[in-house]
């Protein structure tokens, strides 16, 4: 009886060293495809960089652009952007950073967008920092 709670025993901490392993490997495959999908926004971002001496208008499409690639590959990792105006207040998606009187807006109605959030409520990366309105 004894031999088998001993057997037990290390079968038990077996299995736990191999879950750990295991899970070690998911996280370093996670990081690395997640690394692979924002290779293309760096290489896009240095061919910007090579061409800082062209036309300032160019430049500042390529960096447009560059910078709608990247935010499609958040939302391709299930981080899509939050940045919505004339929406009711949600303190689990949104941060208050500023209160705007606004009498043709309803109270706690977001009016500005001051940084955009990132994934969905349960699932965000950061909130929507937002201005709301108020009434006096």
């Amino acid at each position: 009886m004894e031999d088998r709670w001993r057997r037990a025993l290390a079968d038990l901490e077996n299995l736990r060293k191999r879950h750990a392993r295991e899970l070690e490997r998911e996280r370093a495959a996670e990081r690395a495809r997640t690394a692979a999908a924002l290779l293309p926004v760096i290489d896009n971002l240095e061919l910007a960089l090579s061409h800082a001496g062209a036309d300032p208008g160019s430049i500042v499409a390529g960096v447009r652009a560059v910078r709608d690639q990247a935010v499609d590959t958040l939302a391709r990792l299930g981080y899509a952007r939050q940045d919505e105006t004339g929406v009711p207040f949600d303190p689990a998606r949104h941060e208050v950073v500023g209160v705007v009187e606004d009498p043709d807006v309803a109270p706690g109605t977001v009016v500005q967008v001051l940084r955009p959030g990132y994934g969905e409520t349960g699932n965000q990366l950061r909130p929507v920092a937002v201005a709301v309105a108020k009434r006096e």
